[in-house]
């Protein structure tokens, strides 16, 4: 392999390694979807799983089930919204809140993109073969983060040089 600045620098490069990982299995996924013809994007999956489960929900909810941001869903279910796979109603008691659903052409495409994402969940798997502790390592560090953020853990060690 070659030189790795990142490597090199250890933990210093350690959240630009995973910005690379992930940007590396976005444009890779994005990459296989479109390879065979699927008009999806990576992190669409959720959305879809989480609306066949719940069946109804608002931006709101889904944002606070999956742990992202507001803007990064309304970005999703817009883009969800053009291609035809989310149906929006006004909540009766809240004209402010647009009920999502699946459409019916999402619910009729699901068992297709249902085997292509079992089949990149069994990827997945595969990568992680020698690393079988990672997902939990990985709850761990989220876990960590959630109770006491990366500035507040970093102005603290700043103050106990």
């Amino acid at each position: 392999m070659m030189d790795d600045f990142l490597i090199e620098i250890e933990y210093a490069g350690l959240h630009s390694r995973i910005k690379r990982l992930s940007d590396a299995l976005l444009y890779s996924t994005r990459d296989f979807y479109k390879s065979e013809g699927l008009d999806i994007e990576p992190n669409w999956n959720l959305v879809f799983l989480l609306l066949q489960k719940q069946g109804t929900m608002t931006i709101t909810e889904i944002s606070e089930k999956l742990q992202f941001s507001h803007p990064a869903v309304v970005k999703i279910i817009n883009k969800m919204k053009k291609k035809g796979y989310i149906d929006t109603q006004t909540d009766e008691e809240d004209s402010r809140k647009q009920l999502l659903s699946l459409s019916q052409k999402a619910l009729d495409k699901l068992p297709v993109f249902e085997m292509y994402w079992e089949a990149g969940i069994k990827t997945t798997k595969d990568l992680l073969d020698d690393s079988p502790d990672f997902v939990e390592q990985l709850k761990n560090i989220e876990e960590k983060l959630n109770r006491e953020n990366y500035k507040e853990r970093t102005l603290r060690n700043l103050t106990n040089k």
